[in-house]
């Protein structure tokens, strides 16, 4: 493989390396595929149907039609059969692990007293319908169906609408529709890139529209979901995978470097991955593994496009150095492999998810552990959050006063409405204790 391949680099907080400093500065959405987003959605906004179809058969390679898009019984039924047992048989532990860990993280509605006998609180609301973005053009990703709609469904959301794109044939991948069904997805179509996120942020004769969509999705759909903000909610921007390893000398090289490469496999060629290490022998090392175990993989086209381009191996002169440059980094995935692990995850800032310890690689993140792994990308996760239970419903806030509880507040309602001259606001509390 070529010397370009991972390269080593040192870094501190002693001066600029740039090299470094190009690494974290990666966009969060690609201004190309912004413009062609653009294009698309618009399409699809005027068009409806007539334009999807175009778009599944142009950039899904798929041989659609309204007809065919969505997903019926008794193809359901058909991958059912097709999917082999140990996949189910994983696939329901999954969902076991997620439903749990969904279910802890329900919040529930409270209701406290006002000093004069009223009530404030909060209630939480279901949305009524939702869609999620299945990954399934380079990888059909099945985990992102229980990693999303699970979530919905442990939340209460009735209408469960997911999109993923087809083969060739128009065909969903059997293990996809599995998972999607498993997640109780109510609707299934067989949409996949802007398009699909078109369709359901507008709506189409085929499909209604939705009230928000998540899931994450290449430079494209990540593009997209960023322009129909505010005609549907979202999670947030979940773009190509990143993964972040900070370790010492205590790491085993072989274990790191299959950590690194299992985000380089996904096929947006936009993947990164960091390593920081306190020692220029594990860099080489860790880099000597990658190497050899990237020639091992299937993926081999797309692992070696992110060797090229988006993965950095960096010595620093201390875990507190290295630290700082991960929260700088702030990746999608982040893992802590050194001696007392626990002793650094509250120094841990910006970073969508956290393994932690030698024996939590990220791929149980990705397949099995609870957490669903949709998680922000390209550095949002200085300020988004991964997607949880709660994304899928609305908080409510409740308010009732009393009389005396309007009268006690009385004088700071005309206060403010004195001083931002808004009269009628104070007046409507006023109103109320004039003879």
């Amino acid at each position: 493989m070529s010397r370009n391949f991972a390269p080593i680099v040192k870094w501190g907080t002693d001066k600029k390396y740039k090299k470094v400093d190009d690494f974290l500065l990666r966009p969060s959405v690609e201004d190309q595929a912004m413009e062609a987003a653009a294009r698309i959605l618009a399409d699809v906004k005027e068009r409806g149907d007539k334009a999807v179809i175009d778009c599944a058969r142009l950039y899904d390679g798929s041989n659609m039609s309204t007809r065919r898009i969505r997903v019926t019984e008794k193809e359901i039924a058909a991958a059912d059969q097709i999917v082999d047992d140990e996949f189910k048989a994983a696939a329901q532990e999954a969902h076991q692990r997620i439903t749990a860990f969904s279910i802890g993280g329900l919040r529930e509605d409270w209701q406290m007293d006002t000093p004069k006998g009223g009530m404030l609180g909060e209630k939480f609301v279901p949305y009524d319908r939702v869609g999620a973005y299945i990954p399934g053009g380079a990888a059909p990703l099945a985990s992102t169906a229980l990693m999303t709609l699970t979530l919905a469904k442990v939340a209460g959301v009735k209408e469960l609408v997911a999109c993923s794109p087809a083969d060739k044939d128009g065909n969903l991948n059997p293990y996809v529709i599995y998972a999607l069904n498993l997640a109780g997805a109510t609707e299934i179509y067989k949409i996949g890139g802007v398009h699909a996120i078109g369709a359901m942020a507008y709506g189409t004769k085929s499909i209604s529209k939705v009230r928000k969509i998540v899931g994450p999705g290449g430079p494209y759909v990540t593009a997209a979901k960023r322009q129909v903000y505010g005609d549907v909610a979202l999670d947030m921007v979940a773009g190509p995978s990143e993964i972040a390893v900070l370790c010492d000398t205590t790491a085993h090289p072989a274990h790191v470097a299959a950590d690194l490469l299992s985000q380089a496999e996904h096929g947006t060629g936009s993947e990164k991955a960091l390593l920081v290490t306190t020692s220029q022998k594990q860099a080489e090392a860790v880099r000597a593994e990658v190497l050899r175990q990237a020639k091992e993989l299937s993926r081999t086209e797309p692992v070696e496009q992110v060797l090229e381009n988006g993965m950095l191996l960096v010595v620093v002169k201390s875990m507190k150095e290295g630290m700082l440059l991960c929260n700088l980094f702030a990746p999608e995935h982040m893992e802590l492999i050194c001696r007392n692990p626990e002793k650094w995850v509250d120094e841990v800032h910006n970073a969508g998810a956290l393994f932690i310890g030698e024996w939590t690689p990220e791929s149980v993140g990705d397949f099995a552990a609870g957490p669903s792994h949709v998680l922000p990308t390209g550095g949002t996760a200085a300020y988004f959050s991964g997607l949880t239970v709660e994304d899928f419903r609305r908080r409510v806030s409740l308010i009732q006063f009393t009389k005396e509880d309007l009268e006690d507040t009385l004088p700071v309602v005309e206060a403010f409405g004195r001083i931002e001259t808004l009269d009628g606001h104070a007046r409507s509390a006023t109103i109320r204790f004039e003879k």
